[in-house]
């Protein structure tokens, strides 16, 4: 085990926050109980005054064939997986090209776009040292109740990389903005989608500071470049508010807030 400072001003993906140590964990490590394990930093907006952080040291950043599974480390970014399966033509992580991050944090989110998510082709996670079959952990859309911390997953091999798949899904992009942000802000709610919700009650293009809820996409909460924390909690709880004003429907975080 090791202590890592790391400055989320730099390291988060919407570039807020500031220098904090981060306890890094190792295989051998006994996992602690009392922080709050961190991945990619990429859905993340830290508060000035964030709990006690960890996270997973590279050598949970690993790919093998175990088993007749494909074992991949929670701390594997989810860049690393695309190029390894397009590499050795396996199907079905096309997807993981449209998310930033690391495998752990795409399973503590059942992260995906559109149809396709990370539990739809998972056999089992490891978590705190037991396999754990997906069947026997509670999860749903962008959800997913592990029960500890995970440090690897198992997905059965299915042949086929599809690159027009790849580049369709790459293509989506295109209505994201290029700022730096946190991804969604807020889960789709049921039949309706929270950029429309946020555009409908007069938010799109809001700016509080140096935050914005994006020109682009409106579910984007974006920073133009010195934004913190505060004004971004603002125009979260501004959305949140508007919303449930007019349309009666309560939005929920896809940023987790520390």
């Amino acid at each position: 085990m090791f202590f890592k400072t790391i400055d989320f001003s730099t390291y988060s993906s919407i570039k807020i926050g500031q220098p904090a140590e981060v306890f890094m964990i190792e295989k051998e490590d006994t996992i602690p109980a009392d922080r709050y394990l961190i991945g990619g930093a990429n859905n993340l907006l830290v508060s000035p005054a964030p709990p006690a952080l960890m996270m997973l040291s590279k050598e949970f950043a690993y790919i093998e064939k175990k088993e007749g599974f494909l074992e991949i480390g929670a701390a594997m970014p989810t860049g690393r997986i695309v190029s390894y399966m397009k590499k050795h033509d396996i199907g079905g992580f096309e997807f993981c090209a449209k998310l930033p991050g690391t495998l752990g944090g795409m399973l503590a989110m059942n992260a995906g776009v559109k149809h396709y998510e990370i539990f739809n082709i998972l056999h089992s996670i490891k978590i705190e040292g037991h396999w754990v079959p997906k069947g026997s952990i509670p999860h749903g859309y962008r959800y997913a109740e592990l029960g500890g911390i995970a440090t690897a997953a198992r997905f059965r091999i299915q042949k086929g990389f599809s690159p027009s798949l790849l580049r369709e899904l790459l293509a989506m992009r295109n209505n994201q903005p290029h700022e730096p942000s946190a991804g969604s802000a807020f889960k789709n709610p049921p039949d309706d989608y929270a950029g429309r919700l946020i555009e409908a009650v007069g938010l799109k293009g809001r700016q509080k500071g140096a935050m914005q809820w994006s020109t682009v996409h409106a579910n984007f909460l974006v920073n133009l470049g010195g934004g913190n924390y505060q004004d971004a909690l603002y125009l979260l709880d501004l959305a949140k508010e508007k919303v449930k004003a007019q349309f009666g429907i309560v939005l929920q975080e896809e940023i987790k807030l520390l």
